[in-house]
């Protein structure tokens, strides 16, 4: 009979957002899939859960999924976490959940912590529609992803370092125009977190002189649709009756 497997978040900043829940889960499950077990150790000894831990990140999840699987439709049931937020989501967990899928094991994802929604949120942008971007491609393909997102309409969120947030913004700011708006949300959930708004010039030119620290939401808003041309379906008739009239 196979086992089950869990999707954990945990808290991206203060640690009373980790809900009842999750405690439990995690003290329920046979073992706890760790992005980092140093930094996921901290966080169980603060609610004391003393479940084993097995280190699976994305340098080597590729070598440990098979014997996971195995694991699982064996009977085993386990916990997935990343270091902060909802694994999957910019985190390692979409290949070991794909492979569960594949393999009839189930998979359940519990609600709880991640850090784009509340940016989201706090930015005053649309948020009924909205596409999440993640971190954008260091180097190769940057630039094309970029040109490609110039005429989202849709609400955009990424991720960004804040060693890269001011070079970002200004090619942006180069793609999508100086004027368009634009929200920084800096440590969420944490008690310094903060939330600033304006255009991607003025946000590129702010953050060039104020080095920002710690983890870095970015909303900016979508292309505004131009404003479509109402066709008077008429016009054919009018014309060819004025010319007609001024040949008289």
């Amino acid at each position: 009979m196979s086992g089950k497997l869990y999707i954990v978040p945990t808290p991206v900043g203060n640690l009373d957002d980790m809900t009842p829940r999750a405690i439990n889960t995690l003290r329920e499950a046979q073992l706890i899939l760790a992005e980092d077990t140093r930094t996921s150790g901290v966080l169980m000894k603060h609610f004391g859960i003393n479940t084993p831990m097995r280190s699976h990140h994305k340098f080597n999840e590729h070598e440990t999924l098979p014997g996971l699987v195995h694991e699982l439709q064996a009977g085993a049931v386990m916990a997935l976490v990343t270091d902060a937020g909802t694994p999957g989501i910019s985190d390692p967990g979409f290949l070991l959940v794909r492979e569960c899928r594949r393999h009839d094991i189930e998979v359940e994802t519990l609600p709880g912590a991640t850090a784009f929604v509340p940016a989201l949120v706090n930015s005053g942008l649309p948020c009924e529609r909205f596409a999440f971007e993640g971190f954008l491609p260091p180097k190769k393909g940057r630039a094309t992803r970029l040109a490609a997102l110039a005429s989202e309409q849709r609400t955009m969120i990424f991720y960004e370092s804040p060693l890269r947030l001011a070079k970002t913004l200004k090619q942006l700011a180069e793609a999508f125009g100086p004027d368009r708006q634009a929200s920084v949300s800096r440590e969420i959930s944490k008690l310094h977190n903060s939330t600033l708004n304006g255009t991607l010039a003025q946000l590129a030119q702010y953050y060039e002189t104020n080095a920002p620290r710690g983890e870095i939401v970015l909303v900016v808003a979508g292309h505004e649709p131009q404003a479509a041309v109402k066709v008077d379906k008429y016009a054919k008739f009018k014309n060819k009756n004025n010319i007609n009239n001024s040949t008289i």
